[in-house]
């Protein structure tokens, strides 16, 4: 069975950087995307940044320039490096995976929350 484990979550102050790492464990066919997403209390889930079907990168407008995702494929692992974190940064992050020859399998991890104080 195919789990994603999310690292990397915290509390930091505004201006302060984080890096969230989300590993894929068992058998996994074949990762075709992998993405990053956020919900807010009160808010809807949304996405942060991912990788494009044709492996470029891809981010909201809110975090251009200072969200960086990257992967290693050889460990099934993405990553989201965050800089100049803001308050309305906070929020639980997710990440999500898209797999399979046909993208379908969906997997999601099990969110990690992010806080960005003052």
């Amino acid at each position: 069975q195919v789990q994603l484990v999310e690292s990397g979550g915290g509390l930091v102050q505004a201006g302060g950087s984080l890096r969230l790492s989300c590993e894929a464990s068992g058998n996994i066919d074949r990762i075709n995307a992998m993405a990053w997403y956020r919900q807010a209390p009160g808010k809807r889930r949304e996405l942060v940044a991912a990788f494009t079907r044709g492996g470029s990168s891809n981010y909201a407008n809110s975090v251009k320039g200072r969200f960086i995702i990257s992967r290693d494929n050889a460990k099934n692992t993405a990553y989201l490096q965050m800089n100049k974190l803001k308050p309305e940064d906070t929020a639980v992050y997710y990440c999500n995976f898209l797999a399979g020859p046909n993208y379908e399998y969906d997997y999601w991890g099990q969110g990690t929350q992010v806080t960005v104080s003052s």
